[in-house]
C-alpha cells in the first residue's frame, strides 16, 4: 500500500497550507516567558512539565542538544512562577512547575560549568541564545533574594550561572547595540529576535510580514509584539493561529510550506513513486521563486537549500525553472546557504548539485516562463557541477560518511543527500569511489535489529540508509540484499513513523513529520522485492518514473 500511503501524504500536505512540524521546547518556553496573555498559556506550561526528562533536562539525547531547550524551559517556568501565573490553577500544576524548575536548575548548574562551547551543535543562533538565556536566568535568581518563590528557597543565594567555557557575549552585545541604535539587522537574525531582549519590542525597521510573522518564528514575533494593541493585530492573529494549530506549544518555524512541499515532492519523485501532485502545489512552489531564489518561510531570507530543492522538485515534475537564482550563492568554491554564512553545509551543496546537475542533463533554451538554461550558460553549469562534485567528495570522512552538517543531527541524512547527488549528477574520478565508500559505511552501521540510527534505530534514519543502498549499492550482492531486506522488515514493525525523535536543526531539534514520512515511503518503495504483490502498487518499481500532475 505504499502508493496509497503516498497519495494520502500528498493529500494531507495539500490540505495544510502552513505545513506541519513537531513542537519545540525552546520556542514554547519563550512564549511562556514572553506572552502570558496568549491563548492556551497553561497548555504550554503543561507541555513543558510533561516534556522534562528524569535527569532535569529537556530536549536532545546529549548535553549539547539539551542545553538550549533546558535553559528556555527553566527560564520560562521560573518567569511564570514569579509572575504568579499558576496561582489560580490547580495546586499540583504549580507544585509540578516548582519541582521542574528545581530539577532544571540542578541540571544547568552541573552542565554550564563543564560543557565546552565546542561541544554545542552548529544550530541557528546558538551563540546568541545561550548567553541571552543565561543572562535572563541570572536575573531571575537575583530576584529570588528579594521575592522568594515557595519551594525554591535553596536557590536564593546561588551565584549567577556561568557561560559554557569558550562562549562569549560579544556577538550578542553587538546585535543588541545595532538594534537599539536603529541599524537594520541581517534578515536571518530576525528568526532569533527574542535574544535581543527589550530592544526587540517594536524595533525600528522590523515589521511582521506574510501571515504576520517576524522571522517566521513565534518567539521572535512575541518578542517584537510584547503586549498586543490594535496596531499589532496581524502579529497577534499569527500567534493565535499557530498556538491553536498545535494546541498550545509551538514549533520553531511556521509556516514551513515551501520547505515541506519541495522536500516531499522531490523525495517521492526521486524514488519513482507514481503519485499525482496537485497542480496548485507545483504552481505555489513556482510562484515563490524570484531572482534571488526562495525562502523556507516568510520572514526568512532566500537560501540556496530551499531554492535548489524547489528547483529540483519543479524540474523533475515537468515544470523546470531557470536555475540562475542559485548563482548569487556561489562563493567560487562551494555554495553558501545564504550570503555571509559562517562555514558550509554538506546537504545544501548536495541539493545544489541536484538542481544544477538536472539542468545540465536537460539542455534547451529557456522560455519566458522558465525552462532549462540557455546553451550559452551551459559551460558555467558544467563547471559548477564539476566543482561541487569534487567539493563533496573532498569532505567525505575517511570511513565513508558525511557526518557533520548544520541542518540535521544524523550523519545518515547528510550521507543520503551527498550519495544521491553524486550518484545521479556527480562527475569526475572521485565520485565513484566516494559513493562506494559511503555504501560500505552504511552497511557497517546497521544495528542488530536491522535498523540504522545515530543514537538508536529510527524509521527516518533507516529510510535514508535504505535509499543509499537501493540507489547506489549493488543490491544483487548477498550482503547488500540481506541488509535491505532486514531494514525493510524492521521498518514494517514500526507502528507509527510520527513517534520518532526530532533530528533536524533549528533553534531546537525538530521533526518535519511529512518530510520524514515521505523518506520512509520512498525507502519502502525502492527496497521492496520486484514482483511483490502490494495491493494498489503498480509493478515493477521504477525509480525514474515521473510523478504525474493532477
Amino acid at each position: 500500500m505504499t502508493v496509497a500511503a503516498a497519495r494520502s501524504l500528498v493529500d494531507e500536505m495539500t490540505r495544510t497550507p502552513t505545513g506541519r512540524s513537531s513542537v519545540s521546547v525552546y520556542e514554547t518556553g519563550r512564549l511562556v516567558s514572553l506572552s502570558p496573555w496568549l491563548t492556551l498559556h497553561v497548555e504550554r506550561i503543561r507541555h513543558l512539565l510533561d516534556a522534562e526528562r528524569p535527569d532535569g533536562g529537556w530536549g536532545g539525547p546529549d548535553d549539547g542538544y539539551a542545553l538550549v531547550p533546558t535553559l528556555s524551559a527553566t527560564e520560562g517556568l521560573l518567569a511564570a512562577l514569579r509572575r504568579g501565573d499558576l496561582d489560580a490553577v490547580a495546586e499540583p500544576l504549580a507544585k509540578g512547575a516548582v519541582a521542574a524548575v528545581d530539577r532544571g536548575l540542578v541540571f544547568l548548574r552541573d552542565r554550564l560549568a563543564t560543557l565546552d562551547a565546542s561541544r554545542l551543535p552548529d544550530m541557528p543562533a546558538v551563540d546568541l541564545i545561550v548567553p541571552a538565556l543565561v543572562e535572563a536566568l541570572a536575573a531571575h535568581l537575583a530576584a529570588l533574594r528579594e521575592t522568594p518563590v515557595a519551594g525554591l528557597e535553596a536557590w536564593r543565594d546561588v551565584p549567577a550561572p556561568p557561560l559554557p567555557p569558550g562562549l562569549r557575549r560579544t556577538r550578542l552585545e553587538r546585535v543588541r547595540a545595532a538594534l537599539a541604535s536603529g541599524h537594520p539587522l541581517p534578515e536571518k537574525l530576525l528568526h532569533a529576535l527574542e535574544v535581543t531582549g527589550p530592544a526587540a519590542h517594536r524595533a525600528a525597521g522590523v515589521a511582521p510580514v506574510g501571515p504576520g510573522t517576524v522571522g517566521a518564528s513565534p518567539a521572535a514575533t512575541a518578542a517584537w509584539l510584547g503586549t498586543p494593541d490594535p496596531g499589532t493585530d496581524v502579529a497577534r492573529r499569527y500567534l493565535e493561529a499557530v498556538v491553536r494549530q498545535y494546541g498550545g506549544p509551538v514549533p520553531c518555524t511556521s509556516p514551513i510550506s515551501v520547505f515541506e512541499r519541495s522536500w516531499v515532492v522531490s523525495t517521492l519523485i526521486r524514488a519513482g513513486l507514481p503519485v499525482p501532485v496537485p497542480a496548485t502545489v507545483l504552481a505555489g512552489l513556482r510562484d515563490t521563486l524570484g531572482p534571488t531564489g526562495t525562502a523556507t518561510a516568510p520572514g526568512l531570507p532566500a537560501d540556496a537549500d530551499t531554492t535548489s530543492v524547489t528547483l529540483y522538485a519543479l524540474a523533475t515534475s515537468g515544470q523546470p525553472v531557470d536555475p540562475s537564482s542559485l548563482w548569487s550563492f556561489d562563493t567560487g568554491e562551494h555554495f553558501c546557504t545564504w550570503p555571509g554564512e559562517d562555514g558550509a553545509s554538506i546537504t545544501t551543496n548536495a541539493h545544489v548539485l541536484d538542481a544544477l546537475g538536472w539542468h545540465l542533463r536537460h539542455p534547451g533554451p529557456a522560455t519566458g516562463d522558465g525552462g532549462t538554461v540557455p546553451s550559452a550558460d551551459r559551460a558555467r553549469l558544467a563547471a559548477a557541477v564539476h566543482r561541487l562534485s569534487a567539493w563533496l567528495a573532498d569532505r567525505q570522512e575517511a570511513e565513508g560518511s558525511w557526518c557533520s552538517d548544520r541542518w540535521h543531527a544524523s550523519p545518515y541524512y547528510a550521507t543520503w543527500c551527498a550519495v544521491l547527488a553524486l550518484h545521479d549528477y556527480g562527475v569526475g574520478p572521485a565520485v565513484g569511489p566516494a559513493v562506494q565508500r559511503a555504501v560500505r559505511w552504511v552497511l557497517a552501521g546497521q544495528h542488530a535489529d536491522g535498523s540504522w540510527g545515530r543514537w538508536g534505530g529510527t524509521a527516518e534514519e533507516t529510510a535514508y540508509a535504505l535509499q543509499v543502498l537501493c540507489v547506489a549499492g549493488a543490491t544483487s550482492t548477498p550482503a547488500t540484499a540481506q541488509a535491505v531486506d532486514r531494514g525493510r522488515r524492521w521498518l514494517s514493525t514500526v507502528e507509527s513513523v510520527e513517534d520518532g525523535p526530532a533530528l533536524w536543526h533549528d533553534k531546537d531539534l525538530y521533526r518535519p513529520s511529512l518530510i520524514v514520512r515521505a523518506a520512509v515511503l520512498a525507502a519502502t518503495w525502492l527496497g521492496r522485492p520486484v514482483g511483490s504483490a502490494d495491493p494498489g502498487d503498480p509493478e515493477p518499481p521504477l525509480r525514474s518514473a515521473m510523478i504525474r500532475i493532477a
